[in-house]
């Protein structure tokens, strides 16, 4: 599932940026929900989830230990 979604973790991807999060975001809450644009009466919702998935997955990247990296994974802004 979600195959265009990549690895945000270092060393994977040493430089993760707010945009690659949204945009992993973006496209999870697209496959889950089946609407690549939802319609107006759901966009509301829709903003919402990808609202949400992005605040876990920075939260996710923001706590994770990689071993043999120097201390926790760091986001730029």
């Amino acid at each position: 599932m979600c195959r265009s979604i990549k690895t945000l973790r270092p060393p994977v991807t040493p430089e993760v940026h707010d945009e690659d999060i949204v945009a992993a975001a973006l496209q999870y809450v697209r496959k889950v929900s089946g609407f690549r644009a939802p319609a107006a009466h759901n966009r509301e919702a829709f903003d919402r989830a990808v609202e949400a998935v992005a605040e876990a997955t920075a939260r996710l990247l923001g706590e994770l230990e990689v071993r043999g990296s120097a201390g926790r994974v760091e986001q730029s802004a």
